[in-house]
Order: C-alpha cells, then sequence, then structure tokens
C-alpha cells in the first residue's frame, strides 16, 4: 500500500463539530424542558418530547457513535430495525383502536338477539 493510500485511510475529526454537537444537544434538552416548564398536556406534550428524544438521539448516534462517517451498510442495520418497530408499532395502535372500538361498542349496544 503507497503511503498516499495510508493518508487516505486515516482521517480525524476536528474537535470542533463535537462541541457544536454538544451545543446542540443542550438546545435541544433545553427545549424538552420548556416543554414541562410550560406544562405542555396531551398530544402535544408527547409529541414534541418525542421528537427532541428522537432528535438528540440520532445527533449521538450519527456523531458520537461515528456513524455519519461510517459505511452505508453499517448505518442500515440501524435504521432498517428501527423502521421496522416503527412499523410495528403503528399496527399495534391501529389494532388496539379497533378493538377498544368493537369492545364499546357491543359494551353499549349489547348483543342483538
Amino acid at each position: 500500500m503507497s503511503e498516499t493510500n495510508k493518508k487516505e485511510q486515516t482521517t480525524t475529526h476536528k474537535i470542533g463539530i463535537y462541541l457544536w454537537i454538544w451545543g446542540l444537544l443542550f438546545v435541544l434538552s433545553f427545549f424538552s424542558y420548556m416543554v414541562d416548564w410550560y406544562q405542555f398536556q396531551g398530544m402535544l406534550r408527547w409529541s414534541l418530547i418525542l421528537i427532541f428524544m428522537f432528535l438528540k438521539a440520532g445527533l449521538i448516534m450519527a456523531f458520537f457513535m461515528h456513524l455519519f462517517w461510517e459505511r452505508y451498510a453499517l448505518v442500515n442495520v440501524l435504521l432498517w430495525p428501527m423502521t421496522a418497530i416503527a412499523c410495528f408499532i403503528f399496527l399495534m395502535v391501529a389494532e388496539f383502536e379497533y378493538t377498544l372500538f368493537s369492545r364499546l361498542f357491543y359494551f353499549f349496544v349489547g348483543g342483538v338477539q
């Protein structure tokens, strides 16, 4: 292997990018605390909490776990299972709503004889 190929393979990341990500994580944490401070309720509260949580987790995975610079296959190892889990959660919620609706319907209407 030539000397130029060895230099191309070893890459270093500047400390500045990590400091920016730390700052961004602090800002996102501040906003997630503000959700509690202003006492948001209902779906808005949980939507904001989940959005900030996924943004922080994505930044941590991308930069501190070095997935931003890794091969595409390694990123797929993490993204495909998370996508499948999200689909399964959606299906479970849809089934829950159907089951709840049918139970409430038959509870209030009763069996027709």
